[in-house]
């Protein structure tokens, strides 16, 4: 393993997953993929995620949509068991690619100020569309991030909604990945290893957040949403 390499990825994606609410999975899942094989460095990515969203979660209660929280729970309690699915028999490379030019081309839309109203049955149906790729690839992120820049959401929410969201997203999905696809020595030593560099994100990307106004926090979000989709798309 190239350890500067994997202490970089982990520093980064921790620093962007405290200071917006998103990123690690996003950032941190297509580098481990390098370093790890598909089940370890998903099931690394999301017990690290987990922490971050634990640690994270008292700075952020205040600042959380409920309502929203359990639609989104509703929707992935049906998304969940689909995404093993996924995970288990499906082509790996060909979702990714698919994914891939859907994010590109809401990002496109976004860019182009397309906006959309928030309602209840689409917080369910993201719920359940991010339950799915979080089992399947480890990426719960894209479709919240699409559909709060849609909807025109602030920072402080998005952040403390999609970060306690997280907490039951990744923990349902790491357990189901453990009992249906199996764990390793590799995942825990990682992980284990991983936490130091975790803390130091998380003080780096609370320092972030109260920097970057609403304007550059959205223009984050959409450079992300670019990274994100063509990474997809051209690392297969």
């Amino acid at each position: 393993m190239d350890i500067i390499l994997f202490i970089t990825i982990i520093i980064v994606a921790s620093v962007l997953q405290t200071g917006t609410g998103f990123g690690f999975s996003i950032v941190a899942t297509p580098f481990l993929l390098l370093l790890f094989d598909a089940r370890d460095a998903i099931q690394i990515n999301l017990f690290l995620s987990l922490v971050i969203s634990l640690a994270m979660y008292r700075k952020v209660r205040t600042d959380i949509d409920r309502g929203v929280i359990k639609r989104f729970i509703g929707g992935s309690i049906i998304g969940l068991p689909i995404g093993i699915f996924i995970f288990l028999l499906a082509d790996i490379p060909k979702l990714k690619l698919g994914i891939g030019i859907v994010i590109l081309a809401l990002t496109v839309l976004l860019l182009l100020k397309f906006r959309l109203k928030q309602t209840t049955n689409r917080d369910f149906a993201i719920g359940g569309l991010s339950g799915s790729l979080t089992t399947s690839i480890g990426m719960p992120g894209p479709p919240l991030l699409l559909y709060f820049s849609g909807t025109g959401t602030s920072k402080e929410k998005l952040r403390g909604t999609t970060l306690v969201y997280y907490l039951f997203i990744y923990f349902i999905s790491l357990l189901i990945q453990v009992i249906f696809a199996g764990t390793s020595k590799t995942v825990w030593i990682s992980s284990l290893l991983a936490l130091p560099l975790v803390w130091i994100g998380l003080y780096a990307g609370q320092y972030l957040f109260h920097k970057v106004n609403q304007t550059g926090f959205r223009l984050f979000m959409y450079v992300i949403l670019l990274f994100t989709g063509l990474y997809l798309l051209l690392g297969n």
